[in-house]
């Protein structure tokens, strides 16, 4: 029992500071700890007891993170009012709903999110300031349908799952309402203040046993959370907010990988970790062997910075093969493409404040390196979980399938029109300029590409994979040139995906 009290009393510590710097829902750090760790909360409604009680540390916690910062002035409700009616207003339905699902959906969210949030705050530790919003209190049409979107799909998923509320309030203020970070951290901690209270009472009315059987454990997060988001707050408010990124950056990847590890140890065996081993050393040895001899050929050569860019692109959707092939157990794919995408963006992170690095890569924006391969390789992930773990291995050609579509067309569009095109492509909807040479050039190697992945990986007849290849071929290369920001690294491989998808029907 003592050893519970901790455990609780840790969760709710790392709920409190998550509270006070960024306005992250308790539940974030404290469900996952509760449900892995605590066998109180490991029966059939343990996930959703452990919900109730970070929802309840949230009330008190989130009040005094308001009051921090309302006192520093970093409070908007002129333009939050639409989206914090529709939050609460959906917290109730969303907690009835949780009731209802099955422990592992809520645990395995709550995991998962830990780990994607403290990835976002490595790879972006200062959330994008905008100026702030003048006095007017009129919406603007943008506002009211933002506010309406969101602030009903992030009241549910708050009372459903209790977290990634505050997380989902910060983007949504800071990314698409206008506000700067610490007015948004102050506007969703009054939000969450409401929502916390309302999806808890609820929690507790549909389960009462709670109240009786943990209620030690209640009072003791609620203390704890409490005084930790106070401090939390004040911290925040008085340092950089890139500190403030970095530290709960850290906290959050952290926890989440030693939960996910923790419950999964019990499915481990000696086999399946020899096997992992493999995986990720064919897997490095891979990427890090070409890189290697690009990285030298690059500083040792005069070779042009759009033909070096696309080398690496190379290395990075060729990786797929090596990785489907090396194993036939598709979640240790999935785990190695995770860690080294984990890696990958520490790394390069940490090598973004050295000289050598803007020599290395000539970056249009920044993070663009980061963010190409977080794309990238998130998406890679996401295909093979897909295509692989839920249709089986005998559907993965679409996942391959899918990323060569898009990668060595996407090479040869680019070197072919700097190189040899001649007539140009502008308008609206096409970034920056584009050249006939270069889109048909990208059509006629996604179409080779795609093919030999059908005839190599399928089962379909050769007139069913040359029909599909010079269908999807060129709406690919069209995709690729319509696609603005960068983002034809998730825009076309999406699109060959769903188109390859076909094959699920037939």
């Amino acid at each position: 029992m003592v050893y519970e009290y901790i455990v609780v009393a840790l969760a709710a510590t790392l709920a409190g500071i998550g509270t006070g710097l960024v306005g992250l829902s308790a539940a974030t750090a404290m469900v996952p700890l509760l449900i892995v760790l605590c066998p109180t909360f490991s029966g059939e409604h343990g996930a959703y007891m452990a919900t109730a009680i970070a929802l309840a540390s949230d009330i008190l916690g989130s009040a005094v993170t308001t009051g921090v910062y309302a006192k520093n002035k970093k409070i908007d409700l002129k333009h939050g009012w639409l989206i914090a009616t529709c939050i609460i207003g959906m917290c109730t339905v969303g907690s009835v709903a949780a009731y209802f699902t099955h422990q592992s959906v809520l645990g395995g969210f709550s995991l998962f999110l830990c780990v994607a949030i403290g990835i976002r705050f490595l790879v972006s530790p200062d959330s994008k300031e905008r100026p702030e919003k003048d006095g007017k209190v009129k919406l603007t049409f943008k506002e009211i349908a933002v506010s309406l979107f969101f602030g009903l799909t992030i009241g549910f998923g708050t009372g459903f799952f209790g977290s990634g509320g505050g997380m989902m309030m910060l983007i949504v203020f800071t990314a698409m309402l206008g506000y700067e970070r610490k007015t948004a951290v102050g506007t969703s901690t009054f939000i969450m203040t409401f929502t916390a209270l309302i999806a808890s009472v609820s929690h507790i009315l549909i389960e009462p046993t709670i109240i009786f059987k943990c209620w030690d454990f209640l009072l003791l997060a609620i203390v704890v959370a409490t005084a930790f988001s106070l401090v939390s707050a004040k911290f925040a408010n008085k340092v950089k907010g890139r500190i403030v990124g970095y530290t709960t950056g850290v906290i959050l990847l952290l926890l989440g990988l030693s939960m996910i590890t923790i419950n999964n140890l019990n499915k481990i065996s000696i086999p399946y970790l020899m096997e992992y081993l493999k995986v990720l050393s064919i897997y490095l040895g891979y990427i890090v062997v070409l890189a290697t001899i690009l990285i030298a050929v690059r500083f040792t050569t005069k070779v042009k910075d759009h033909v070096f860019r696309k080398l690496l692109h190379f290395v990075a959707f060729t990786s797929i093969i090596p990785l489907v092939m090396s194993t036939d157990i598709w979640w240790i794919s999935v785990a190695v493409e995770v860690l080294f995408l984990i890696l990958v963006i520490i790394g390069l992170h940490f090598f973004e404040r050295f000289s050598f690095y803007k020599g290395l890569f000539v970056e249009k924006a920044k993070h663009e390196v980061i963010l190409s391969f977080v794309s990238l390789f998130g998406l890679m992930t996401v295909l093979l979980i897909i295509f692989w773990g839920i249709f089986g291995r005998e559907h993965l050609f679409i996942a391959v399938g899918a990323i060569m579509a898009w990668g060595p067309g996407d090479a040869v569009a680019a070197i072919v029109g700097k190189e040899y095109g001649k007539h140009k492509l502008q308008g609206r909807f096409i970034e920056g300029t584009k050249s006939v040479e270069g889109s048909i050039g990208m059509a006629i190697t996604a179409f080779m590409c795609l093919l030999s992945v059908l005839f190599a990986m399928s089962e379909l007849p050769t007139h069913v994979a040359v029909i599909m290849s010079l269908v999807i071929a060129p709406i690919a290369s069209i995709t690729e040139l319509y696609t603005k920001g960068g983002w034809d690294t998730v825009t076309v491989p999406a699109v060959s995906a769903f188109l390859l998808s076909v094959t699920l029907i037939c």
